[in-house]
C-alpha cells in the first residue's frame, strides 16, 4: 500500500504501525509515532491498523537544552 513517512511517499506491505516501523529501519528505536496527525503511544503500535493513503510521522528525540 502506499503511504506518507515524514511527507515522502513509501510502499509498504506493513498492516500495523509496529509492523511498519520495523519494516523502516526503526525497530527497538526509541521514537514518537503519529498517524494522521494523532499521537500513537509505543504500547499501542501493534494494534495500530494502517489503511492506504495514511500519514506517519516519526520523530526522534533531541539531545541539548
Amino acid at each position: 500500500m502506499k503511504l506518507q513517512l515524514n511527507g515522502e511517499a513509501v510502499e509498504s506491505a506493513a498492516t500495523t504501525l509496529d509492523a511498519f516501523l520495523t519494516e523502516q529501519g526503526y525497530g527497538e528505536a526509541k521514537v514518537a509515532t503519529a498517524v494522521n496527525g494523532s499521537f500513537v503511544p509505543a504500547m499501542m503500535r501493534a494494534g495500530q491498523a494502517l489503511s492506504d493513503g495514511d500519514a506517519i510521522e516519526v520523530l526522534a528525540p533531541m539531545q541539548g537544552g
